[in-house]
């Protein structure tokens, strides 16, 4: 019998196999053999917009579609322009300074890259 690798998320070690996928009873996550094996050989994160483009530092995006703000009750609307973007590793992948509002997080499935 071969050892099958702990869970990614909560590190078990009772993992079982159900079809191509690996199971946690634990924490319930699912994934693939093959994703186990290579996701520590995957390389710096791809941050993509909407359409799908590669985002960089310093790029220049508009937001697609209307964004309303947490706290201060504004609204961030549909075509904002916003320059000289940074990526950053967490649930919102770009941080900015929008005219008006000041800094603030986004996500890039609400940004165009222009």
């Amino acid at each position: 019998m071969s050892a099958l690798p702990p869970c990614p998320k909560c590190n078990s070690e009772f993992t079982y196999e159900d079809g191509s996928n690996l199971v946690c009873p634990e924490c319930a996550h699912e994934w693939s053999a093959q994703e186990g094996a290579t996701a520590a050989d995957d390389g710096p994160k791809v941050y993509r917009d909407a359409a799908g483009n590669v985002l960089q530092d310093g790029d220049t995006v508009t937001v697609i579609k209307d964004l309303k703000l947490k706290g201060s009750g504004g609204t961030v609307k549909m075509g904002t322009k916003v320059k000289n973007i940074r990526l950053v590793d967490s649930d919102h992948d770009i941080d900015c300074k929008i005219d008006g509002f000041g800094a603030m997080s986004l996500k890039s499935e609400f940004v165009k890259k222009v």
